[in-house]
């Protein structure tokens, strides 16, 4: 029955207008709208179509009347074939716009064209190997993509081994163009060099300034002066280097990939029958029961129906402690099934789990370009001609106005063609930040877009909103003052007894803080007293449990029972008395209660130096209470939605960079407003996952500062990058005026910086699996 009897006319009324649906659209009108394009090239913008001098381009779902023609192209690896690919399609009448996602290897072709033959033509006459995919499929993964076949394998150590011998042979007689000298750096190049020089003549052809044209250009050249052990050494080294690029390129590619692989491939699933069999995950259908025993990972989403069991939900959650489930409980697919034996109803086919979703935001997300990603592209716009000019006037002026040495200057002019291409410097961006969201992911984290993750260092303060947020939203007993020398677990007995008859959430609370319904005691008479409580017989006494208005009617409101009730109520409870017309018994408080982490999270933004700010619609007295005890720098209280939005116009003119978390609608005005919109609770919401601009999996608010720490590492390791790539080129530049640098050494520096700039990314995956 209704239990009105519980309105107390108690002025705390708590703020739970959240419903906990996440629909807040962040219609965010400061600059951090994602960019529809991965690693640009160093000549083009990052769009799909031209940009206007005044503004940004538009993003490619903005091309009206366009067909859009998707690709996987295994061997584009870099911005290299991105250009060459902008150099071959961006003239061709009928296409209107590409779009790259170099981390996926994946083409999007915008266009008016009744065929795609020529363009496919187009993409095969450059050596791309475009094999076209359907709009929204999977980008499937080659394990075994980027290694070489046994013939590369064997024609690479041929050519190894002759440039060696070439090296030595040249060493040991002071004869670098000796017949057998030429004759084994002949052998070389052709061995290991042939690929280079194929893209080379493509870029050459294409008009494309890239590292293979340049390297061919510098092994050309070194043969033109006769330095042929060089040229034969440095060809092989870019082979091997290359190679050794590509495999770590490959493991920051599949990072986000292994992810889905948490899921397994099989469920076992009742039949029409009743009897279990073991299926693909892709033939079962909503509404199947599905076994997961003990051990084993969950295959797909679902709902408890029956059975108990603790479940590992890291790898969605990033919770570190396993959650126990009952029947009615959600599970996901890929987390872990510790003890018992569950039967789940799925909910969602394989396509469209929770880890499903996940890794689809952050493959989209990787095409989405972050702010330093957009600086070094367009830095390197200017960056490698002006190289290449740099090179050519080093070849000519000395000799031609100062008398140098001919041949001298222009071997230092190839160092500096060979270490002129910026791609360390423009694949160094997309790398750490890929490492960085699938390292969030990993802990529960989903961030949508890299722009985000960067921004996350730079937040100064965060709105957070309290009923749900920092507490746990719902009613629970908090304090139990027995008088007279009563028990506590008398009274809870008593209580919960008595509010069993009510589906009022304050007597919800008593239910669950007292013991289990097998212990109640049959109550008969209950009665509801509107606004003052409950009365009902036990064992042939009647019972009371109500406020101090109903305490006041049976004239059993005491001075003492008085001054405990307003000392609760001055700390934002609701009090409640249990009592006999004789006299009171006990008193039970009731409130929204803290969650177990939401002060220790606090305490971790402030010592980040982030200032973090309680924004609610409860009345001051509670949010004073919780603001205190959570340990929040400020406190508003008593606040509309529009006015959280004020708020957080008020915030940003204060501080700068201001994030937002929330867990409901009525949110949504500050949430769109916000610097970053954090959701909190993500699992499972649909909504959530697809509009937050970052989703917290769970309802731990400890991924705040966990957030912030990340993207701090992340800011750091793109610096170090930037200065890594930057740094070794402008040493090696010295070193060749000063004809301290070779051939070979170059190639060390402008692969080696590729390498070296991956491998620092990956540190934030290393780093992810450690935590």
């Amino acid at each position: 029955m209704p239990h009105d009897s519980h309105d107390h006319d108690h002025t705390h009324a708590h703020d739970h207008e959240h419903k906990h649906d996440h629909q807040h659209k962040h219609e965010h009108k400061h600059d951090h709208a994602p960019k529809a394009v991965s690693c640009c090239s160093s000549q083009h913008a990052c769009s799909s179509t031209p940009a206007a001098p005044s503004g940004p381009a538009l993003p490619s779902t903005a091309i009206a009347g366009a067909n859009t023609a998707k690709y996987r192209i295994a061997n584009m690896d870099c911005p290299t074939e991105e250009r060459l690919i902008r150099n071959k399609l961006s003239n061709m009448a009928g296409v209107v716009g590409l779009d790259f996602n170099l981390m996926n290897r994946v083409l999007d072709v915008h266009h008016t064209l009744p065929s795609l033959a020529t363009v496919e033509a187009a993409l095969h006459g450059i050596g791309m190997q475009a094999i076209p995919m359907e709009a929204n499929a999977t980008v499937a993964r080659d394990p075994n993509e980027g290694s070489l076949s046994g013939l590369q394998k064997g024609l690479l150590v041929v050519s190894g081994l002759a440039a060696a011998a070439a090296e030595a042979l040249a060493w040991t007689t002071h004869e670098d163009s000796s017949p057998l000298v030429i004759a084994l750096a002949l052998l070389s190049i052709a061995t290991g060099g042939w690929p280079t020089l194929k893209k080379g003549w493509i870029a050459l052809k294409t008009f494309t300034l890239n590292i293979n044209f340049l390297m061919s250009l510098a092994v050309f050249g070194a043969v033109a002066i006769g330095q042929w052990p060089e040229a034969a050494m440095v060809i092989f080294l870019f082979a091997i280097a290359e190679l050794i690029e590509g495999l770590s390129l490959n493991r920051a590619r599949n990072a986000v990939h292994s992810l889905m692989q948490l899921a397994p491939d099989t469920a076992t699933v009742a039949d029409a029958s009743g009897a279990w069999q073991q299926v693909s995950v892709a033939t079962v259908a909503i509404g199947a029961l599905m076994r997961v025993k003990p051990g084993e990972r969950i295959a797909l989403d679902g709902v408890v129906a029956s059975g108990e069991s603790s479940v590992n939900q890291a790898p969605i959650t990033g919770e570190s402690m396993p959650v126990d489930k009952a029947v009615g409980d959600v599970v996901y697919a890929g987390t872990i099934n510790e003890r018992g034996l569950l039967d789940v109803t799925v909910t969602a086919n394989s396509g469209n789990s929770t880890l499903a979703k996940i890794v689809k935001v952050i493959e989209e997300t990787q095409g989405k370009q972050a702010p330093t990603q957009r600086f070094v592209d367009n830095f390197a716009r200017y960056y490698t001609p002006a190289v290449v000019v740099f090179a050519i006037l080093v070849a000519v002026l000395p000799p031609l106005l100062l008398g140098q040495p001919f041949m001298a200057w222009v071997y230092k002019a190839l160092v500096m063609l060979v270490i002129a291409c910026p791609c360390a410097l423009v694949i160094s961006t997309p790398v750490t930040v890929v490492s960085g969201l699938t390292a969030a992911a990993r802990r529960g984290i989903l961030v949508k877009g890299g722009q985000f993750l960067e921004t996350g260092y730079r937040i100064k303060a965060i709105a957070v909103d309290k009923t749900g947020t920092l507490t746990m939203g719902k009613p629970a007993v908090t304090d139990v003052v027995a008088l007279d020398g009563g028990s506590r677990d008398t009274i809870l007995l008593l209580a919960a007894s008595l509010d069993a008859n009510s589906a009022h959430p304050l007597a919800a609370a008593i239910v669950k803080a007292g013991p289990p319904a097998s212990s109640h005691l049959p109550v008969t008479q209950f009665a509801a007293l509107h606004g003052r409580g409950v009365q009902g017989t036990i064992n042939g006494q009647t019972y009371y449990l109500g406020n101090a208005r109903l305490m006041t009617e049976l004239k059993i409101l005491t001075p003492a029972l008085q001054a405990i009730l307003v000392g609760l109520e001055q700390q934002a409870y609701t009090a409640m008395v249990l009592a006999t017309s004789a006299g009171a018994l006990g008193v039970i408080a009731v409130a929204d209660v803290l969650r177990p982490t939401a002060a220790s999270a606090i305490a971790k933004l402030d010592a980040l130096g982030v200032t973090t700010v309680m924004l609610t619609g409860d009345n001051a007295l509670t949010a004073q209470r919780i603001g205190a005890e959570v340990g929040v720098s400020l406190v508003k209280a008593e606040l509309l939605p529009e006015n959280k939005l004020d708020e957080i116009k008020a915030l940003q003119q204060q501080f700068g960079v201001v994030a937002m978390l929330g867990d409901g609608v009525n949110d949504a005005p500050a949430l769109a407003q916000a610097d970053i919109g954090f959701a909190m609770g993500a699992a499972g919401s649909d909504t959530a996952i697809e509009t937050a601009d970052v989703a917290l999996m769970d309802d731990e608010l400890g991924k705040l500062p966990e957030f912030i720490s990340l993207s701090q590492r992340t800011r750091s390791i793109l610096v170090q990058n930037i200065s890594f790539a930057i740094g070794i080129k402008a040493v090696f530049f010295g070193l060749a005026l000063a004809s301290m640098a070779t051939l070979w050494m170059a190639v060390f520096a402008d692969v080696g910086a590729s390498l070296l700039v991956v491998a620092n990314g990956l540190r934030l995956l290393r780093k992810s699996q450690q935590a």
